[in-house]
């Protein structure tokens, strides 16, 4: 079967609306039928898929979390570090000081988890435009290798 004007408009038009492609002409070059073009366009535009797990999220929680923990067990090694003084102290007031440092530390893992969240958000961005990059790369090589010709 060879490739007809109006089915190589229909398949410019399908490749230019591809995500993977911009403004790409592509060409059957062995008279692949319209159901294998389709099938092929879908196979190569799946095989370079990206695996970006969507984790990113709740950064300042578990830095509050985390900073919260770590403040309540320094309160606890501190107090004893003295241990006559503190064996004395009321419980309420141990452990008022326990929430106080937990408090404080909590605080500064909001900071810090922030500041670690935008920085992977950061990379994550960096690592989707590079794998776009390859993925296109990709696409127009298994194309290729399928019988077909890509132009800009």
């Amino acid at each position: 079967m060879t490739a007809t004007p109006f089915s190589i408009t229909a398949l410019t038009c399908a490749v230019l609306l591809s995500p993977l492609a911009s403004a790409e002409t592509l060409v059957p070059l062995n008279g692949q039928s319209q159901q294998q073009i389709q099938s092929d366009i879908a196979s190569c535009q799946s095989q370079p898929a990206s695996s970006s797990d969507n984790s990113g999220g709740g950064g300042r929680l578990r830095g509050a979390a985390v900073g919260a923990a770590a403040g309540a067990a320094a309160a606890e090694v501190r107090g004893q570090r003295h241990e006559e003084a503190y064996d004395r102290v009321d419980d309420d007031v141990k452990q008022e000081y326990r929430q106080n440092q937990a408090r404080e530390a909590a605080a500064a893992g909001v900071v810090v988890g922030g500041s670690r969240q935008r920085r992977d958000r950061r990379e994550e961005r960096r690592d989707e435009q590079a794998t776009q990059s390859g993925s296109s790369q990709a696409y127009v090589s298994c194309m290729s290798a399928r019988g077909y010709s890509i132009t800009p």
